[in-house]
């Protein structure tokens, strides 16, 4: 059995990890033997060919999830927690009537790709039953109409399951209502100041040629009644921001861009009645269409920040069991009380905060600890709602619910955090205020020097010295740079928390990797078996796999889909292990103190051991161990090709971190480090000049998380240390990290060029325009142009080449 995953290693077929056991698992697709890497993706693979859809592996581009959800169809928990979403309490949450069918919107996890959403909506759409499926990619969510009579939503949650995908009921919070509400009226705003510039650009063309004066009246009058509502509705944000802004004594870019619009849109009226000389309907939308652009990137990119904390709600049970006068009643979550009995079953989430009165279990407190293996819990012991139950039923007592709870309090975090604004924007919004000032004080000048000459010919100067020195180019040029960077992150899979992220990307010069969970999966696998009696290395994996199917616990994925011995009355131990009967004996798995009663030695210290023991003899020794994560090759390298310094701090104290040191090539590596060690290691490199990113997961790497002048959260992270970390990673492929990097000494020259054009700009247009050589139309051209251009350069970074994920 091999030990480690290694770049020469087949993949697996479907998921792309490294296939560690041989052939042990493999699928039939087009007739040909395909290998797997567990159970798991096996059956997933054969539901796919059996429902027809093979084709899913050759229109897919990128890999999906490392751990696709699976159903296991001997899992009575996982199947009974299914049938929850069959009663009407939790349906009436989110599932919506129409007559005869029903409708309801589903979140869907372990999405990567086009392929996806092509297998997911012809999979289901052959379901009986149900009538339209459609997937929105961008948004991840699944719509399904189907016939209640036919199918029930357990059965619909299960197809996913089969296909690797979690689903998840979506239902919109106020938060949620409040952003659909505001995109709908930013797409409305821009539709109607484009539809509305293309019209009157069309109607202006023919009044540059000759025509009657009776003509050119009717068409100045058309266009001015089609700019009304652009100028009224479109508009309004400027106008609304603008009186803000002078009440508040604060002057930014919606003062003079008011202005500008108003003075512009006055002249035109003037000079459609009176015969004059320009007007400016057309350049008045455009000049607001694009400034609207402009907002709705940087609106877009706040609003996907916002929902990636949301997510974390989901973590809670839509349904807790309360226990009223001994017996147990079905509620919502959000009837829950302080004070209120809770009964957990085995594989349930818990639903509130609170502390355990009866029963002993483990805990999977993943989502908030980041540790793969669960947590003991006994009478006295807290609880944290959306941790999940696994091994026995739990009596609770809830402590706290709603915005008391734990996981309302780290959502609080997430928020906080996303408030601030980059030092870059805040220097930005500074220069800008005091050039706004400048402007209007430089064009109430302009007006005065030239009113000699007359009100009119003063007046029109003055406004083409107000529009085209309005510093719209100087305010979009860092936050439209900033916005499309973040956007660009995102959609590759990295989300920036921090203000400080894409100034810093840059500095960095040195890259610290925790190994548990970072570089590696978190997750157990067979590494090793150790025979200690007659029994081969075969015949344990299946008496183990045999005592195992019976087991909730993590350690017991390991042994799933190996053919399992007949194993009677098993009865599992918690914190301990398991234990059955099989021929004629009493044989144990687990702790060695568990598992055999007299002291024995494991093989060595690295990885986990697990002792299989008869009542008569130790039968063998069984090791566990996690795995690298595929992509952890391709970011060292690429980190020592660009010249960045990389160092591995663990706190195991075994063999496994400089093992996983040597395989990757990292020459730096510390083991059994405390928190307070990592710390104190990256304050001497910190010291020494480096710019210090730091790469972790758990509780334990929260302190060097703040500490360091960068850091990143993997996506299986602890929620607390998400919290503290700059940058959250959410699609689990390191080589996002080399990405963001190039992302941040791209976005750096690019926020130079802006300032350069935008300043540029200015400094030779309001000369021409204060001694009367640019018209007002002119100007508005040039200032759309300017703020164009600005927005242009700095869309350029979201059309960035994702790296490729490894070949499958």
């Amino acid at each position: 059995m091999n030990t480690s995953a290694k770049p020469s290693q087949p993949s697996c077929f479907h998921c792309g990890e490294a296939v560690t056991e041989g052939e042990r698992w493999t699928a039939i697709i087009d007739g040909q033997p395909q290998p797997m890497c567990c159970p798991g993706c096996k059956a997933i693979a054969e539901t796919i060919v059996a429902s027809g859809l093979k084709d899913y592996y050759r229109h897919r581009t990128e890999l999906p999830d490392v751990s696709p959800a699976v159903f296991d169809n001997n899992n009575v928990e996982a199947r009974e927690t299914l049938l929850f979403y069959d009663s009407d309490a939790l349906q009436k949450q989110f599932v919506g009537r129409d007559g005869d069918a029903a409708e309801a919107t589903f979140i869907i996890e372990g999405i990567s790709c086009a392929a996806c959403s092509w297998l997911i909506e012809h999979r289901m759409a052959q379901l009986p039953g149900v009538e339209q499926a459609l997937l929105n990619l961008s948004s991840h969510r699944l719509f399904l109409r189907w016939r209640p009579a036919d199918i029930k939503v357990s059965s619909l949650i299960e197809a996913l399951l089969r296909l690797g995908y979690k689903a998840t009921p979506f239902s919109a919070t106020s938060q949620e209502e409040s952003r659909l509400k505001e995109n709908k009226v930013a797409i409305r705003r821009m539709a109607l100041a484009g539809f509305g510039m293309m019209q009157i650009m069309m109607m202006a063309i023919p009044t540059y040629a000759d025509m009657t004066v009776e003509g050119e009246m009717f068409l100045r009058l058309a266009q001015m009644i089609l700019a009304i509502p652009v100028i009224l509705y479109s508009g309004a944000p400027f106008f609304r921001a603008a009186v803000r802004d002078i009440q508040a004594r604060h002057l930014t870019m919606d003062v003079p861009v008011s202005l500008a619009i108003m003075l512009a849109f006055l002249a035109s009226i003037w000079s459609t009645f009176n015969q004059g000389v320009e007007v400016y309907y057309s350049e008045i939308c455009m000049f607001i269409f694009f400034l609207l652009v402009g907002r709705y990137f940087e609106m877009r990119a706040r609003h996907r920040m916002s929902r990636a904390g949301n997510n974390l709600l989901t973590l809670l049970p839509n349904l807790a069991l309360r226990v009223e006068n001994g017996d147990d009643v079905l509620i919502a979550s959000t009837d829950i009380n302080v004070g209120d009995i809770l009964r957990v079953k085995p594989g349930q989430a818990i639903a509130a905060d609170g502390i355990v009165l009866e029963g002993r279990s483990s805990v999977d407190e993943a989502a908030l600890t980041g540790e793969y293996m669960p947590v003991g819990k006994k009478v006295g012991d807290t609880l944290i709602g959306g941790t999940m139950n696994v091994e026995s039923p739990l009596l609770m007592q809830v402590t706290a619910t709603g915005a008391d709870a734990q996981l309302s309090t780290i959502m609080r975090l997430l928020d906080r955090a996303q408030q601030a604004k980059p030092r870059a924007a805040l220097i930005a919004d500074r220069v800008a205020s005091y050039f706004v000032l400048a402007v209007l004080l430089v064009s109430l000048a302009v007006f005065l020097f030239w009113l000699p000459d007359g009100v009119e010919k003063a007046f029109f100067i003055a406004l083409s010295v107000l529009v085209v020195t309005c510093p719209c180019a100087l305010a979009l040029a860092t936050p439209t740079a900033l916005t499309a960077a973040t956007a660009a992150m995102r959609e590759r899979g990295l989300l920036i928390s921090k203000s400080h992220v894409l100034e810093t990307l840059p500095q960095i010069n040195r890259v610290v990797f925790d190994k548990t969970g970072t570089l590696t999966q978190g997750r157990l696998t067979l590494e090793r078996v150790v025979p200690l009696a007659d029994l081969s290395e075969t015949e344990l994996l299946s008496l183990a796999a045999g005592l195992e199917k019976y087991s909730t616990h993590p350690i017991a994925r390991a042994f799933s889909g190996i053919d399992a011995a007949q194993v009677s009355q098993p009865e599992q131990i918690s914190g301990q292990g398991i234990q059955g009967q099989w021929q004629g004996l009493t044989v144990r798995l687990g702790r060695a103190d568990f598992a055999w009663s007299q002291p024995i030695t494991a093989p060595d210290t690295a990885g986990q051991w697990l002792l299989l023991a008869s009542d008569q003899q130790p039968l063998g020794w069984i090791q566990l161990n996690d795995s690298l994560r595929r992509s952890a090759f391709t970011v060292v390298k690429g980190l020592q090709q660009r010249g960045i310094a990389v160092s591995l701090l663990t706190g195991d104290p075994g063999e496994s971190g400089p093992r996983v040191a040597a395989e990757l090539g990292i020459s730096d590596v510390r083991a059994g480090m405390t928190p307070s060690d990592k710390l104190a290691a990256v304050n001497t490199w910190q010291q020494a000049g480096e710019k210090v990113m730091m790469v972790g997961d758990g509780i334990n790497d929260v302190p060097v998380l703040a500490g360091a002048d960068l850091s990143l959260a993997v996506n299986e992270a602890s929620d607390l240390a998400k919290t503290n970390a700059d940058t959250l990673l959410t699609n689990g492929q390191l080589e996002v990290l080399l990405q963001s990097l190039d992302t941040g000494r791209k976005t750096r020259r690019i926020i130079t060029q802006n300032h350069a054009w935008a300043i540029g700009y200015n400094l030779l247009a309001l000369p021409a325009a204060a001694s009367g050589l640019v018209e007002p139309w002119q100007a508005a051209i040039g200032m759309s142009l300017s703020s164009v251009l600005v927005v242009a350069n700095a869309m350029r970074l979201l059309w960035l080449q994702a790296i490729p994920t490894k070949e499958h």
